[in-house]
């Protein structure tokens, strides 16, 4: 008879995580490298540069005017503070270190400014009135103004170079265009003038008044003003009295009015390109040649 093997029972103890190890093992597979965040680099900001340029300063009266000697208000005037919000009172004193008056301490001596021969320069030492006249008196712009080499260069040039474009045109026009310009200059005595005369005063207009002559010379309705003008000094047509209607020389039929506000000449140039208006252009035409 067999033996019955004797077994024998092997309690094995359950593996329990603590909660204490499953949290340390969980993290410690699931770091995350934390990103390199780069140091912002800190920039050194540059110096402005200032706004006044410390220099002496020349300035001038306006409109060519050189009296022996001019005085200009320097007191109880006033300048609109924008920052503010409202105007600040004015003065020039010889013991301030300011020009507006809610910033002075103390008396105030009232210190004079004088131009000679139309002009003032003042020195770099002087800022309080260098700043006065270039940037806060009322009468700057108006009355004077601060002599600056650069910006009058500039200007000459563009004038120079308007006046060379005038120049160049006046050469280039023919001698119906030239007679249509120098007419709104110098009227009916256009009518007796050579060819040669007219080219010599129109190169002159020219050179003496570039911009306008550039103007005209632009100006799509000279050439019907031309024409019309030329049809009232040929008596074929006629402007009343009053200078606010056209009408036919021979008859006295009506042809246009002139708007109120509206040169004559530039109204009928106008009504020459209207259906109505090119009807009598041919017809004037035809009279003319």
């Amino acid at each position: 008879m067999a033996k019955k093997a004797n077994t024998k029972k092997v309690e094995v103890e359950p593996q329990i995580e603590t909660m204490e190890e499953v949290v340390t093992e969980f993290f410690e597979e699931t770091v995350v490298a934390e990103p390199k965040i780069k140091k912002p680099v800190m920039e050194i900001p540059k110096p402005k540069k200032a706004d006044w340029e410390v220099k002496d300063r020349m300035y001038y009266l306006m409109y060519d005017k050189t009296p022996l000697s001019k005085s200009i208000k320097c007191s109880n005037i006033h300048w609109f503070d924008e920052k503010a919000g409202y105007e600040r009172e004015l003065k020039y004193t010889s013991n301030q270190r300011t020009v507006f008056v809610d910033e002075m301490v103390g008396d105030q001596r009232l210190e004079h400014v004088i131009f000679r021969n139309g002009t003032i320069t003042v020195p770099k030492s002087k800022v309080v009135l260098q700043k006065l006249l270039s940037l806060y008196h009322p009468d700057r712009g108006v009355v004077f103004k601060e002599f600056k080499p650069a910006e009058k260069a500039a200007s000459e040039i563009d004038w120079l170079e308007m006046e060379i474009d005038a120049l160049n045109a006046a050469q280039s026009l023919d001698i119906d265009m030239a007679e249509a310009v120098m007419r709104v200059e110098i009227g009916s005595k256009v009518s007796d003038m050579s060819s040669k005369e007219l080219k010599r005063d129109l190169l002159l207009y020219a050179k003496r008044n570039p911009r306008l002559f550039l103007d005209l010379v632009n100006d799509e309705n000279v050439m019907l003003r031309n024409f019309g003008i030329k049809a009232t000094e040929l008596k074929i047509i006629k402007l009343s009295s009053d200078q606010r209607t056209f009408t036919w020389g021979s008859n006295d039929r009506k042809l246009m009015n002139v708007p109120f506000d509206e040169h004559p000449y530039s109204a009928l140039a106008a009504w020459f390109k209207t259906d109505e208006g090119m009807e009598i252009y041919s017809n004037i035409e035809k009279r003319l040649n």
